[in-house]
């Protein structure tokens, strides 16, 4: 059984598929041809919605996370698939502090083994992970004394 979560990340994951292949700027106008068309479960209509309108919103920086981290890889050489799996599970690392990183990238993963090709999972793994240990490297050190 898949959870509702999960639904949400294929739902914007094709949303995002979608935009990046078209070109579209109209992307609310997407959107709504999204809904429209396949009109998809309402459970995960505002979880798909809000992480599809997050990679918008902060696409230039997730998109420089993603070019910092794949050095044998442009962005416009990566497949339409693994580049928005990416750019998903980007968004999530960076901007969704309530989603536990592990849980972000296993999620990317397995959407990989679905939507992608063979390698995409690892390919996917490698430049998440990196992306994730440059996030902890940020982070302020806690205080242990408390």
């Amino acid at each position: 059984m898949t959870s509702s979560r999960r639904k949400a990340r294929e739902f914007s994951l094709q949303m995002l598929y979608m935009l990046d292949i078209t070109g579209e700027e109209d992307f609310r106008s997407c959107l709504e041809v999204y809904w429209d068309t396949f009109g998809q479960s309402k459970d995960s209509r505002p979880f798909a919605n809000q992480l599809t309108l997050g990679v918008i919103k902060h696409l230039k920086e997730i998109d420089q996370a993603i070019g910092s981290c794949s050095h044998n890889w442009k962005l416009n050489r990566m497949s339409y698939v693994d580049r928005n799996i990416l750019r998903l599970a980007v968004y999530e690392l960076l901007y969704c502090p309530d989603i536990p990183p592990k849980v972000s990238i296993n999620e990317a993963i397995e959407i990989s083994k679905r939507y992608g090709d063979k390698d995409s999972g690892a390919f996917i793994n490698g430049i998440l992970d990196q992306i994730f240990q440059q996030q902890l490297k940020k982070q302020p050190a806690i205080d242990k004394r408390d």
